[in-house]
């Protein structure tokens, strides 16, 4: 008994002394404390020259992590196993987040270039007042086409998806609310409406497209679009402008009926370690140069009305990704439905996928 509590004394010393030793390394890089932000964010959507330029001039060090879904996000960070002084939510993700009470309220004091923000893309449903979010980046859902492949159809409407000319010629983005969503758009109603009987409607008419759809998919309809591959596609807008710089002669229209308007946002989670230094990065990434900088490495639309400036004409000025405020008016936000409500999307959607493959 008294060897194992040695054996035991020993191992528990050896690794406090391998955790002093770690953490003394860390600050003697300057990583402890203040000096370090860690950052949850989308894969790929930041420049990565920002994050450099953040630490040169602020002395802090960034460790930069990825999340591939909101519900995985908002998991890790649930759970409070790591610590994130930043995070870059969706819309309804943001007010499930304040139901569970995950936000720490922001300091706009500490926010100077919050001014920069386009009044049109503040106050929104799911964060009244922004008083946990400032927008990051936004966009819509519409259909990206191959003219060359269409036809005379423009998809100015929906229903031009539905036409016989078509046939295994359109690829869907794998996702219940954005293909739900455009079922009840089609029908004109809202793409949060969730009254059982016009639910059932649009699947019924997604039912009809099955002739039409080629491949329901993910990330491999950039690549395939700009190949060629199909004549038309449901997608954000973020992805279009990426297929379009690999292929111009294709375009992007968000049907007259409406559709989907997207934000995702930058918050500050409840268990932040570094709440200062969280509010510095904030700001750097609200500055306009530093926000065109962002906007022309990920190809989405910033809501800085300050940095369209120093964008090129060919991006500030494009209406197929910032439209008039005509089309931003018949456009939603995706509200948070509640589980029971996003379970049963996801049931006809799948009801949806098998009918197809009959």
């Amino acid at each position: 008994m008294k060897q194992l509590t040695r054996a035991f004394l020993a191992v528990f010393i050896a690794a406090f002394a391998l955790m002093y030793l770690a953490s003394y390394l860390n600050a003697s890089e300057g990583y402890s404390g203040g000096n370090t932000l860690t950052v949850y964010n989308w894969g790929d959507y930041i420049d990565p020259a920002l994050l450099d330029k953040f630490e040169t001039e602020t002395g802090i060090k960034v460790i930069y992590q990825t999340f591939d879904s909101n519900e995985a996000m908002l998991t890790k960070i649930a759970q409070g196993g790591t610590t994130f002084d930043v995070a870059v939510p969706s819309d309804y993700a943001i007010n499930k987040m304040m139901e569970e009470k995950l936000l720490l309220p922001l300091d706009k004091s500490k926010l100077p270039n919050y001014k920069h923000i386009a009044p049109k893309y503040l106050d929104m449903s799911f964060d009244p007042g922004n008083v946990y979010s400032v927008p990051y980046f936004w966009g819509t859902v519409g259909i990206i086409y191959n003219p060359e492949l269409a036809g005379d159809l423009t998809f100015e409407s929906w229903e031009d998806l539905w036409d016989p000319s078509l046939a295994n010629q359109v690829f869907l983005l794998d996702g219940a609310r954005e293909v739900i969503g455009m079922g009840l758009n089609t029908l004109g109603y809202s793409l949060n409406d969730t009254e059982e009987e016009h639910l059932q409607q649009a699947k019924r008419k997604l039912n009809e497209l099955t002739p039409n759809v080629k491949a329901i998919l993910g990330d491999e309809i950039k690549m395939l679009m700009a190949n060629g591959e199909a004549a038309a596609a449901l997608v954000w807008s973020g992805d279009a402008s990426e297929i379009m710089d690999e292929n111009e002669e294709l375009d992007y229209v968000i049907p007259e009926e409406g559709s989907n308007i997207w934000f995702d946002n930058m918050v500050i989670p409840k268990t932040a370690d570094n709440v200062e230094g969280a509010h510095k990065f904030i700001n750097f990434m609200l500055d306009p140069q530093n926000a065109a900088v962002n906007t022309e490495y990920v190809g989405y639309s910033t809501p800085n009305a300050d940095a369209l400036q120093y964008l090129p004409e060919d991006i500030s000025r494009d209406k197929r990704f910032y439209p008039e405020d005509e089309v931003l008016e018949k456009l939603e936000v995706y509200r948070n439905l509640g589980k029971r409500n996003l379970s049963h999307l996801n049931e006809l959607f799948l009801e949806f996928k098998m009918h197809r493959k009959r």
